[in-house]
């Protein structure tokens, strides 16, 4: 009689389970495939995604292609294992050193989208642009046309003294 095989346990781990891809269109076309990890940190995608509306390419009609490639480099890295704090605030930081009309853009597709940590990392960086400086300096910065007279604005000064100080 023979024995039965020993059971010996093998090193070798299962296969990993294949990442599930969403796909994203953009209003000119162009179309990205991102994590569903990933894609779970918009609210809107989650949703979708919940009520079986990404078997096919998810239309963002206002989004345009160089803005949603951003915004799925952002929500890849953020659902990234591993990464430490610092090494993300660092890379944040990066991210958003780009010229205003972009960070506008990923701040009103990040708003859309609703992705909290992407809209606040933009609007935070608008709100150190502004810090410290004057209304005529904010307009400076963000090309601004005066609204006002000369007049009108002496009469919203002289109304609202506490907003110039």
């Amino acid at each position: 009689m023979s024995s039965p095989p020993s059971s010996s346990s093998s090193s070798t781990s299962p296969p990993a389970c294949p990442k599930k891809m969403i796909t994203l269109r953009s209003s000119d076309g162009a179309t990205f495939e991102i994590e569903e990890a990933a894609a779970l940190l918009s609210k809107t995608l989650e949703s979708m995604i919940g009520e079986n509306c990404a078997g096919t390419p998810i239309p963002l009609p206002n989004i345009a292609g160089k803005i949603l490639a951003g915004v799925v480099e952002f929500c890849s890295k953020h659902a990234e294992a591993g990464v430490d704090a610092e090494s993300l605030r660092a890379w944040d930081a990066e991210f958003v050193a780009v010229d205003q009309a972009t960070l506008f853009d990923y701040i009103q597709a990040a708003n859309f989208l609703e992705i909290p940590t992407l809209l606040e990392l933009g609007c935070q960086t608008v709100a150190d642009m502004i810090k410290g400086k004057t209304p005529d300096e904010i307009q400076k910065v963000f090309n601004i046309k005066a609204s006002f007279t000369p007049e009108e604005e002496e009469e919203v000064r002289k109304a609202n003294p506490w907003a110039f100080e």
